[in-house]
């Protein structure tokens, strides 16, 4: 009976060895890296537009005003940050010069700034203000220069190349860590340019040399993720609407990209699942009409449950949210802006306050070597790092998750393990319902996120089906709401 009892253990101990050595899936490329990994945790953060438009009225500046105009008179980085924080969001991109050029920081490149202003008595530094205060807070901050600039005089011309990455070094050499530049794609045009007033075009497949200013920005700022229409890191989602495909992938093939490119707008939305480049989409919209403040769009800012419905088409179908809010001519966010976005963030708090299949039993018609390290109740566990598997040759799968009783269903979250590359094609979500199985949703693409709204439904189990995927699937979470 010993010797038996020796050989069980030792038969135990063998398929529990079996089991550790299970191997994880290969990656799908292309992966993100870390990089861009930190950037899709974020999921949403302000956007600031602020210069002499704030006090002209207008959107795009011509490049003429004069630098006395810009003098707000009671400017409060702090009341910005505490207001961005309190709604949630996780950081801020300043819009640090504008296509009319003046600059929020003294630059010692042009006279077009602030220290030529009344603002701090000619000795102000709205960049480092609004930094600082970031930091303060725990807010990542970052950074908008736009190319085109309607007041250099040499704008079109090789000088301004210099110009534009001297200010680029200026930013990301003294104001602490930048997570994220923001680079714009409007291009030329008619402009001030140091009194010429003409017209000039550029060619911005060329002109601006991109990959040697990017190499600026990976040296002088290692952490941080570059947007731009097309990337590198992030893509422009092809509208200022407020939402991303309901089909997203998260990959893209830049080098096919080019100004007029047919159909370019909806690519730019819904990315492409061939995609050699992991370019994910950021979703910028303006919580007004207008980027900058106006005192006439005092009674058009967007409603708590349109920044919901934006939220739920941004970062709920897999893309980030980068919310624009204009500061006043006092230099502080409208009263109007905080009361939405505090009413906001008390209905997201609501609608997602409580997870019904938090740490609930999940069952999974097969898993990944039968080892636990894959097994269903990954998804529910509450680990991000964790995720339910199937084996390589297998691309589909179904989970189960017992919600213990009959509870009201209004919204489905699922994540992929996206470390590994972006997966699914095709699912699928069923309420279990009068002793029987319903599709209550269907969808494409999951990503870092999706959120599903579900026509309310009395259920108590639920089942997700991953019908289609590039590769073995990779579920990290599931939540019901």
């Amino acid at each position: 009976m010993k010797n038996l009892f020796v050989l069980s253990m030792n038969l135990l101990l063998f398929f529990s060895a079996c089991q550790m050595e299970v191997a994880p899936p290969e990656a799908i490329w292309p992966v993100p890296d870390e990089n861009q990994l930190a950037w899709h945790d974020r999921e949403q953060y302000a956007f600031i537009h602020f210069t002499t438009n704030t006090f002209t009225g207008k959107e795009w500046g011509y490049g003429d005003e004069s630098p006395s105009i810009f003098n707000p008179t009671a400017f409060d980085a702090e009341q910005w940050v505490t207001t961005i924080q309190e709604a949630g969001l996780k950081g801020l991109i300043l819009t640090c010069k504008h296509h009319d050029g003046f600059c929020l920081w003294p630059s010692a490149y042009t006279e077009h700034s602030v220290k030529n202003s009344p603002f701090r008595d000619g000795q102000g530094d709205v960049v480092k203000e609004v930094s600082d205060a970031c930091r303060r807070h725990g807010l990542f901050f970052g950074v908008y220069l736009s190319p085109w600039d309607r007041n250099f005089a040499q704008y079109a011309a090789p000088e301004y190349i210099s110009y534009y990455r001297n200010q680029l070094t200026e930013l990301l050499s003294n104001y602490g860590e930048v997570s994220e530049v923001w680079f714009d794609g409007a291009n030329g045009g008619d402009g001030y340019y140091g009194g010429a007033r003409e017209r000039r075009k550029i060619d911005n497949r060329t002109y601006y040399d991109w990959p040697n200013t990017h190499t600026i920005v990976r040296k002088l700022a290692p952490q941080a993720v570059i947007f731009s229409d097309a990337g590198p890191d992030i893509r422009w989602c092809g509208n200022e609407s407020g939402f991303s495909g309901e089909t997203n992938w998260n990959t893209l093939s830049v080098d096919t990209l080019y100004p007029g490119k047919p159909d370019i707008n909806r690519l730019l939305n819904n990315g492409s699942q061939d995609g050699t480049s992991w370019v994910p989409a950021e979703v910028d919209v303006s919580i007004r009409p207008g980027w900058f403040y106006h005192e006439t769009e005092d009674d058009e800012v967007r409603t708590p449950e349109n920044l919901l419905k934006c939220y739920l088409e941004s970062v709920g179908r897999g893309s980030n949210f980068l919310l624009n809010l204009p500061p006043d001519r006092r230099g502080q966010i409208h009263e109007k802006d905080v009361k939405a976005l505090r009413a906001w963030k008390q209905l997201l708090d609501a609608t997602f306050s409580k997870n019904l299949a938090a740490n609930a039993p999940v069952s999974a018609d097969t898993y990944r070597g039968k080892s636990k390290q894959y097994a269903a109740a990954n998804v529910t566990d509450g680990d991000k790092d964790t995720y339910w598997a199937t084996d390589d040759h297998v691309r589909s799968g179904s989970l189960e998750i017992d919600l213990g009783k009959y509870q009201k269903i209004s919204y489905v979250l699922i994540q992929e393990y996206i470390r590994l590359g972006q997966r699914v094609r095709q699912f699928n979500v069923e309420a279990w319902k009068d002793k029987a199985w319903e599709i209550i949703a269907t969808g494409t693409t999951i990503g870092h996120k999706r959120i599903l709204p579900i026509e309310a439904v009395e259920a108590s189990k639920l089942r997700i089906n991953i019908m289609d995927a590039k590769a073995c699937p990779l579920i990290a979470t599931v939540e019901v709401y």
